[in-house]
């Protein structure tokens, strides 16, 4: 039997190869693949080639290791059934649903330790690992009730954050992206404003908390700009090798503006007295149940179309938000 594996082989260049499926060894699973989602953000800076090749891909997660030289394999949103345990495995593994955090790949052997099950149809569960960085953003975010909130950025993961937000007793929440598709979508699941870019002194007053999830350095100095006086921007950008230029002049010298970064992989040591990485993902799972998300979910392809996947959003961003590769 062969299956099917992604590997990005260069600037703006992806390929579907063909390698055999193998049998899991002691201790492990093997999971057939349904569905799996891209990161526009994080995936495209792979795909552009905006990502020291130097680096180290992801040392919190198993399925990724190795640096982001090319070729390599990429992605952290896998949903599929297991289909074979080997030696020292509960045979109850056998045909659960489960999510993890792997390349695009059409099968793969894992640890159940990593596995992730789930009773989520697998075009919700492609959503967990974005969900849950929006759950951190807004956790190291802590906004107040009846704070002015504002986020640039409505991909996927800044539409997530916004519906979250949206559930909050905030007085104001506003998104910001250059898209119309996507400040209307932003709309429906809970900003009372929608502006572009350009439109920023259209905002009345200045904001409590910024988030910056756009992945545009030039966003950066924006949602500084807009944030009060001893005001938060969280930036959840991850800019790769892209410069960012800053206007940190006198507004900003006298400002007490917090700039914090915030990334996923880890629990913030302000919240690990109460929260660990399995509570949260309990807490996205059960949000993720209840949220009707179904509108970010905009294209599918089959993996064998997977260059037409990252061209489209590479090329047409204000066609696209969430889109997912099948396995079929």
């Amino acid at each position: 039997m062969t299956g099917r594996a992604l590997y990005f082989t260069g600037d703006e260049s992806v390929a579907v190869r063909e390698r055999p499926i193998t049998d899991p060894g002691p201790g492990q699973v093997r999971v057939r693949t349904e569905r799996s989602g891209i990161s526009p953000g994080t995936e495209l800076l792979v795909y552009r080639g905006d990502v020291s090749s130097e680096l180290s891909t992801d040392e919190t997660i198993d399925a990724l290791d190795g640096t982001f030289s090319y070729p390599l394999q990429y992605g952290y949103a896998a949903v599929g059934r297991v289909t074979a345990v080997g030696e020292g495995v509960a045979e109850d593994w056998l045909d659960r649903r489960v999510f993890a955090f792997n390349p695009h790949e059409s099968h793969f052997l894992a640890d159940p330790e990593t596995l992730v099950p789930t009773t989520l149809a697998p075009a919700t569960a492609v959503l967990i690992p974005n969900a849950e960085a929006a759950a951190n953003f807004v956790m190291d975010g802590r906004p107040r009730f009846g704070a002015r909130v504002a986020v640039f950025g409505q991909g996927p993961v800044g539409l997530l954050t916004t519906a979250l937000l949206g559930e909050f007793p905030l007085s104001q929440l506003v998104t910001v992206d250059p898209c119309g598709p996507r400040r209307e979508l932003s709309r429906s699941l809970g900003a009372d404003r929608a502006v572009a870019p350009g439109d920023l002194d259209e905002l009345s007053e200045p904001v409590d908390v910024a988030f910056e999830l756009s992945g545009n350095p030039s966003a950066l100095d924006d949602a500084i700009d807009v944030t009060g006086y001893a005001g938060q921007v969280v930036v959840g950008s991850w800019y790769g090798t892209k410069d960012v230029s800053l206007d940190l002049g006198d507004a900003y010298h006298r400002s007490h503006i917090r700039v914090r970064s915030s990334q996923v992989s880890r629990i913030d040591p302000d919240h690990a007295d109460r929260w660990d990485k399995d509570r949260r993902l309990d807490e996205v799972r059960d949000w993720l149940a209840e949220a009707d998300l179904s509108a970010l979910h905009t294209h599918t392809f089959d993996v064998g179309r997977a260059p037409e996947a990252y061209r489209l959003l590479d090329e047409r961003p204000e066609d696209a938000v969430q889109v997912t590769l099948t396995y079929d």
